[in-house]
């Protein structure tokens, strides 16, 4: 199928060299911004022709992604007349595929093909693609299509239902921008008794690196360390007394997060029920 792109930002960029790699090319982008299809055209192996509509770029493929913001994906395609036959998949992780049913309505395929990637860089992104999960959600051939271009680039799919993208995306945020919300606090933390930001992350990131490797090799129950995986209660209970001291949510939020830890201590099943609850009555003070 020829492929052709409708929004030319970093993800599109990354898909695209991706695609120029496995010798798949793409035959047309548009963008708003011309530097940003340079870029792409670039990263794309050079023979992508630069349209100057969507329309004309629709009109140049069999296979059209929709690299837009959420936003703007439904005015993008409703701009469009589309074809019998074609087929339109848009990359977001929260908006359902049915935001694309004015080209359904004109008889092309509809369908979702979301990466669980970063791309704030899409140099550090691309080596990272094979290895990197793909989430797609559509039918028939068309779901055929995208999962060979998903195999051809090394991705891992992850098949999505109707209807449960809300879910599936809060999940994401987890695993990825979450993180930094707990790594703040803790930083936050630090810098109250003189521990820079600067420092405080060359001394917990490697922290959090070994974690997420170990999660890697013994899965998330295998990887837990600290008091809770050890029963230890009364560190614990030391933790929510020095947080209760600095006021504010700090108790609150430690002890949200430790009380979810319980399951995981649970499932890896090395402490008895009488130091569970030890632990869910330090958590519950």
């Amino acid at each position: 199928m020829k492929l052709a792109f409708i929004g030319a930002g970093r993800l599109a960029q990354t898909l695209a060299a991706a695609f120029h790699m496995a010798g798949i090319e793409v035959s047309a982008v548009f963008n708003r911004s011309r530097p940003a299809a340079d870029e792409f055209v670039k990263m794309a192996g050079g023979r992508t022709r630069i349209c100057d509509t969507p329309q004309e770029a629709a009109e140049l493929a069999d296979l059209i992604f929709i690299t837009v913001s959420d936003d703007a994906i439904g005015p993008m395609v409703r701009q469009i007349e589309w074809q019998q036959g074609q087929y339109v998949v848009h990359c977001s992780g929260a908006s359902e595929v049915s935001v694309l049913d004015h080209a359904a309505s004109q008889g092309a395929g509809t369908g979702g093909f979301h990466p669980l990637q970063i791309f704030a860089d899409p140099s550090i992104a691309l080596p990272r693609v094979a290895g990197s999960s793909v989430a797609i959600e559509a039918e028939g051939p068309l779901e055929l299509e995208l999962a060979r271009l998903a195999a051809a680039v090394g991705y891992r799919v992850i098949k999505l239902p109707p209807g449960v993208r809300g879910r599936y995306h809060a999940a994401t945020n987890y695993a990825a921008s979450f993180m930094l919300s707990l790594l703040r606090e803790a930083c936050d933390l630090w810098n109250g008794f003189g521990v820079s930001d600067q420092d405080a992350l060359a001394a917990l990131l490697p922290l959090t690196r070994g974690t997420l490797d170990a999660a890697t090799a013994k899965g998330l129950a295998g990887a837990m360390a600290g008091p809770i995986s050890r029963g230890d209660a009364s560190v614990v209970a030391l933790h929510l007394r020095e947080l209760s001291k600095l006021g504010g949510d700090r108790a609150d939020f430690y002890r949200s997060v430790s009380l979810r830890q319980l399951r995981l201590a649970q499932d890896k099943g090395h402490l008895d029920s009488a130091v569970l609850e030890r632990l869910q009555a330090a958590l519950n003070k």
